[in-house]
C-alpha cells in the first residue's frame, strides 16, 4: 500500500516514516509540502492513503480532502492536523475523509489511525466518538423544537450559503433569514453562527 505525506515539517514527516517502517504493508512513496503540489503529487506517487495536515501552505484546508475524494474517489484519506479534533474532525468526515486525528495524540494511537483507514474503516478517537453521540442525544431533543423552515434555513447555513444565498433558495428575504438565525441561536443555545453551524454538523454526522 502506497502512502502518501502532505505535511509540510519534515520533522514530522520522518516521524511518520519511522512510525510506519516496520509494517510491511506499508511503502512510503510521495510527498506535498503546500497545497498546490497535493494533487498532482498524488496521481505521481499512485498513492493508496493519504496522510494530510489540512493546514498546508497554499491550500484549501477541509477543501483539500473534497478535492482528494473528486480526484481520487478509491483513495483513503487520514487528515493528521494540528487542529484539535473537536473543531475539524466533523467537517473532516462530512468532506469525505476516512479519519481525523490530532497530532498531539500518541505515536500508537496515530498508528492505529492509520491501520484502520488502511483496512477501509473510519477513524475517530474515542472522545469524539463519545462527543458526537452525547451531540446527537442532546441535539435530537434541541432539533425536536424547530419548526420545518428553521431546519431549512440551518442546512443551508451549514453548507456555507451566505443570508443572500439562503434567501434565494427559500424565496424568502434576507431580512427574514436574520429573523431566523437569531431564532436558531435562542433554541440551540448556540453562542455563534459557527457554534450554530458547528452542530449541525455533528448532527448531520452523528445521523
Amino acid at each position: 500500500m502506497n502512502v502518501f505525506l502532505a505535511d509540510h515539517h519534515p520533522v514530522f514527516r520522518r516521524g511518520l516514516k519511522s512510525l510506519m517502517k516496520d509494517v510491511k504493508e506499508y511503502t512510503v512513496k510521495g510527498k506535498a509540502e503546500s497545497g498546490k503540489d497535493l494533487i498532482e503529487n498524488v496521481k505521481a506517487a499512485k498513492a493508496d492513503i493519504v496522510l494530510l495536515e489540512i493546514d498546508l501552505p497554499e491550500s484549501k484546508g477541509i477543501g483539500e480532502v473534497r478535492d482528494l475524494r473528486a480526484q481520487f474517489p478509491n483513495i483513503k484519506v487520514l487528515v493528521v492536523s494540528c487542529h484539535p479534533e473537536e473543531m475539524y474532525a466533523a467537517s473532516a468526515i462530512k468532506a469525505g475523509a476516512n479519519g481525523y486525528i490530532s497530532k498531539v495524540k500518541s505515536s500508537k494511537e496515530i498508528k492505529k489511525a492509520i491501520a484502520k483507514v488502511a483496512r477501509g474503516e473510519q477513524y475517530l478517537s474515542e472522545e469524539i466518538l463519545a462527543s458526537l453521540n452525547s451531540g446527537r442525544k442532546n441535539g435530537v431533543m434541541k432539533f425536536k423544537k424547530l419548526s420545518k423552515r428553521e431546519i431549512e434555513v440551518l442546512n443551508l447555513l451549514s453548507k456555507g450559503l451566505r443570508n443572500k444565498d439562503v434567501a434565494k433558495e427559500l424565496n424568502i428575504n434576507e431580512k427574514t433569514v436574520s429573523t431566523y438565525k437569531n431564532r436558531l441561536l435562542k433554541k440551540l443555545k448556540a453562542t455563534s453562527i459557527a457554534d450554530l453551524i458547528h452542530q449541525a454538523r455533528i448532527m448531520q454526522l452523528a445521523n
